[in-house]
């Protein structure tokens, strides 16, 4: 009996398992959302700039004085993140909703975490409100000056409030 009570609580374990994957081909709506099929999914974690966000970087320096230019720098998120999976399909694996009803997902092309890869490439921030979990890779991508980190930008949390 104890048997078939462990063969059926597996089997519904890896059927929940299963049901909280969404595998396909994903249409990037900026750096930190995405949707596959009719399932609208924000990236677990992490920030990215809104698409109307400007940052700004150097582009000329003269002795001690650094000359910044403003970008765009929420649709240079979008576009890495477009160029990271290619037209390949990704796996998002679901943690539950978020407050705009987008379900909340760790997405994977292949074997790499695209929430940690936009972090520690500096295309997003760790969104150390709601996880700690990408702390180390923002980290990693300020001491680099990768993306974001080569010059200077409001937090996208920040930039919302203002805008």
């Amino acid at each position: 009996m104890v048997k078939y009570i462990i063969l059926i609580l597996s089997l519904f374990f890896f059927q929940t398992l299963k049901a909280s994957e969404i595998v396909g081909f994903p249409k990037v709506i900026d750096g930190d959302t995405i949707q596959i099929k009719s399932y609208k999914i924000r990236l677990e974690g992490i920030d990215a700039p809104e698409i109307r966000q400007k940052c700004k970087k150097p582009y000329l320096q003269i002795m001690f004085l650094n000359f910044q230019k403003e970008y765009y720098c929420g649709q240079i998120s979008k576009k890495k993140l477009s160029q990271k999976i290619g037209n390949k399909p990704i796996k998002c694996i679901l943690f539950g909703k978020d407050r705009y009803k987008r379900y909340l997902a760790k997405c994977l092309k292949d074997k790499v975490n695209l929430n940690r890869w936009m972090v520690r490439n500096g295309y997003a921030l760790a969104y150390r409100r709601y996880s700690k979990v990408y702390i180390l890779d923002e980290n990693f991508a300020k001491e680099e000056k990768l993306g974001l980190w080569k010059g200077t930008f409001i937090k996208p949390e920040k930039w919302r409030k203002q805008n």
